[in-house]
């Protein structure tokens, strides 16, 4: 009777202690976010774009006030958008991204850093055949329940990115002073995550 009762309060332990650490994982929906940049142009305008295909997921805690515990995201260069064909073109091309040798922009976590109720989430960026260390701070909205029943999380941030770090060093030289194209490109992400079914086992 004594081992019957000591595997039942394991048994039951195991139970409590797996439901208190169970994550909730959540895929991008391409539908309802968006992946744009902004950068200088000739040093009087800003000119921005886009990246149409796109793909990320996101775990986080539910018992925690969903902190996340890791995020991954995959862009396809090929998918840039600046509304100008020749212009998307050239920025395919190695003058750029060098599409036929990296034609993905990765992201993937590897910490998360809490401080007065914001997230930054700091991981390996890596673009152009580059990989460095960048931070992340994250506005997370929700979750909510939409009207099909799905549950969805809101999440938006944005960074400023040296592109020279990355290698993307091409530019000329305007005869009045300054670039062509500025060397600051900023990043702004806003996305829509739809909580998936917990995988069987």
């Amino acid at each position: 009777m004594r081992i019957t009762r000591i595997i039942a309060v394991g048994a039951v332990s195991i139970l409590v202690g797996t439901t208190a650490f169970a994550l909730d994982t959540y895929k991008v929906d391409p539908a309802h976010s968006s992946v744009g940049f902004s950068v200088d142009h000739m040093v009087i305008n800003t000119v921005h774009g886009r990246f149409r295909q796109f793909d990320g997921t996101i775990t986080v805690d539910p018992d925690n006030g969903n902190v996340i515990k890791q995020a991954t995201a995959t862009i396809q260069v090929m998918s840039i958008d600046t509304d100008i064909e020749k212009r998307d073109n050239h920025l395919r091309s190695p003058d750029f991204f060098d599409i036929e040798k990296y034609p993905a922009i990765t992201f993937e976590s590897t910490s998360v850093k809490t401080e007065g109720g914001t997230q930054t989430l700091v991981g390996k960026f890596t673009m152009h055949g580059v990989t460095k260390e960048i931070s992340l701070p994250v506005k997370l909205k929700g979750p909510i329940k939409d009207p099909m029943g799905n549950t969805r999380l809101g999440l938006e941030t944005s960074a400023t990115l040296d592109r020279k770090d990355y290698g993307l060093t091409w530019n000329k030289a305007l005869e009045a002073g300054g670039l062509m194209v500025g060397e600051n490109v900023t990043i702004q992400i806003n996305a829509e995550f739809v909580k998936q079914a917990p995988e069987k086992k």
